[in-house]
């Protein structure tokens, strides 16, 4: 039996390789184990629990912590074997890339998680889903190239001519594209500071419209008169913008006013008679109303009031009944609205006719 184990088959004994066999199926055995009783109950507890972190290290371990552990097994094994310098810097490289590869994958999980963990506060989830799919390309792309990077590092090469290389080239390709990367840089701060986001009504300068898709370089905003409006996010983010939809009520500022001709006893009571009206309307909250001074032509009155809703059909509505409320009180009142007038006067001066005829009598007299 000694003899027979002794026999040499590709360099090594049957007894190496026996051995060699025994370690690897032995740790397929326990990564079975492990997987169908301690990896299904760890699944189980992490689907009863409220959190979904668990979940996720779970489903990231599986996906890419036991296939290294079978490399581990099976790296283990052919350690017992004596093997060629060829064939070990095969395995060396195959390795590598092995193990470079599920470390990136579990890199690129982790920041997916983060970003859709970040997703899940805002309101547009869909909608911001479908921006992420740009955000997590590039980020994908940055990822893999410094681990190719890392990858050529391990295998001997001299990776600081490419590295240089990569610098001057990263320079000149700034340079020559600095515009785009401003615009790329700019959707990371319009992602993750949330300016605007999808569906938000807003105003740019003297541009308003809600906002219907956010690019990796431009934003496209669907106007009041209907077109579409394109916009470079470095505009967006260099301008002063007028978020409506953040907006939780509108305030409002209106002034009206009188003739001069409305009696002292109902100017007095004009203040108290609007403050009733703009009570009187649901969703409205009064701030003050006063008699603000004397104009021109007119009896002035300021009235400030909030429209508890940033709908701006609500804030139309509202304006609508208080000021319709307003005319009809006015006009049983009869109060009469200010309209720019002017009144002259004037002075009826004496006839020549008769100062003359007066003038001759004084003559003839003399």
């Amino acid at each position: 039996m000694t003899q027979f184990l002794s026999r040499f088959y590709f360099g090594n004994s049957l007894q190496d390789w026996l051995i060699s066999l025994s370690i690897f199926v032995g740790g397929i055995l326990l990564i079975a184990i492990f997987k169908r009783v301690v990896l299904k109950r760890l699944k189980l507890w992490a689907f009863r629990s409220e959190t979904t972190f668990d979940d996720f290290l779970i489903a990231n371990f599986e996906k890419s912590v036991v296939p290294l552990s079978y490399l581990a097994i099976f790296r283990l094994a052919i350690n017992m074997l004596e093997i060629g310098p060829k064939i070990a810097s095969v395995l060396h490289v195959a390795t590598l890339l092995y193990i470079t590869f599920f470390i990136l994958r579990i890199i690129t999980s982790v920041v997916k998680k983060f970003i859709f963990s970040f997703i899940k506060t805002s309101e547009n989830r869909d909608s911001e889903k479908k921006q992420a799919k740009g955000l997590l390309l590039v980020i994908n792309i940055i990822i893999w190239i410094l681990g190719i990077v890392f990858i050529i590092d391990n295998l001997g090469y001299n990776v600081t001519t490419l590295i240089t290389g990569l610098g001057i080239g990263g320079i000149a390709i700034a340079l020559a594209a600095q515009t785009i990367l401003g615009d790329l840089f700019s959707y990371f701060v319009i992602f993750f500071d949330r300016p605007f986001e999808i569906g938000d009504f807003i105003i740019v300068e003297n541009n308003m419209g809600s906002i219907e898709y956010i690019g990796i370089k431009t934003t496209r905003i669907r106007t009041l008169s209907g077109e579409q409006l394109i916009c470079s996010n470095t505009y967006l983010t260099n301008s002063r913008i007028h978020n409506f939809k953040r907006m939780e009520e509108r305030r409002i500022v209106f002034k009206l006013g009188v003739t001069y001709q409305t009696s002292s006893e109902q100017v007095k009571a004009i203040p108290a008679m609007v403050k009733e009206i703009i009570k009187s309307s649901k969703n409205v909250r009064l701030d003050r109303g006063h008699f603000a001074g004397f104009g021109d032509f007119s009896l002035d009155f300021e009235f400030v009031y909030y429209i508890l809703s940033s709908d701006y059909s609500v804030f139309m509505d509202k304006q609508e009944e208080i000021y319709f409320g307003i005319l009809c009180r006015f006009e049983a009142e009869r109060i009469e609205f200010a309209y720019p007038t002017q009144t002259l006067f004037t002075v009826s001066s004496p006839n020549v006719q008769e100062i003359n005829n007066k003038k001759m009598e004084t003559i003839n007299q003399t």
